[in-house]
């Protein structure tokens, strides 16, 4: 068995048992194979075994390493985990079946313009600058009412809020905050948790988490 493969079982099985001791036996986090920069015979091993969510950061990337294998399995899913810029939305939405970073009206505005065009409909996060960095895309969490008002009013299909806690701090009550937040729209998805605190995220109701270096490896 394939290395990766077997840190994708390991990793369901910690998540899992997080699950028990929470008294959780029906939540089925969708946990999200963290591509980037990786090659495909890298990820190869993880296709074949059935997993079925991988998370690019960029488009150009996702474009060049999914098309085909898209082509050929209806069933695999792409995340998009990084920044999505304005001139890249047109492609953006026939690769990806889910954005996670939706940080701005004009963003929203432009994805709404291409999905008509393309005839698609891609599920969305809106994502939350909790720790109001300034390198760090999201909207602030006091217009989060607004702007997913905003959203459905331009027909997008959001289906929660994802957030990238500040790193070297504790991520836990960035998580609480987040499961907190999510109560005040109707969708009730929450894309939180990376390789180093996913088990907390899963703690504070995360439904997807993304995971990348505990699956590849470190990247070079």
């Amino acid at each position: 068995m394939h290395k990766t493969v077997q840190n994708l079982i390991s990793i369901q099985s910690s998540i899992k048992s997080k699950l028990l001791s929470l008294k959780e036996k029906t939540r089925i986090p969708k946990i999200i194979a963290v591509s980037k920069t990786f090659k495909l015979d890298h990820i190869q091993p993880l296709i074949d075994y059935g997993h079925l969510d991988y998370g690019e950061n960029k488009v150009q990337e996702a474009i060049e390493k999914w098309t085909d294998i898209k082509k050929n399995n209806d069933k695999i899913k792409l995340h998009l985990i990084g920044k999505l810029q304005t001139n890249k939305v047109k492609f953006a939405v026939k690769i990806f079946d889910y954005i996670h970073s939706l940080d701005s009206e004009k963003l929203a505005k432009k994805i709404s313009d291409e999905q008509k065009k393309n005839k698609v409909k891609p599920k969305i996060f809106i994502q939350i600058n909790l720790g109001l960095e300034s390198q760090k895309s999201g909207i602030v969490k006091e217009n989060l009412t607004n702007f997913y008002d905003l959203c459905i009013k331009l027909d997008l299909n959001i289906i929660g809020i994802m957030c990238i806690p500040p790193f070297n701090e504790d991520s836990s009550k960035y998580f609480s905050v987040m499961s907190n937040l999510i109560n005040s729209i109707d969708n009730k998805e929450l894309s939180m948790g990376m390789s180093s605190d996913y088990l907390n995220a899963i703690e504070h109701k995360s439904t997807y988490v993304r995971i990348g270096s505990n699956i590849f490896g470190q990247r070079d």
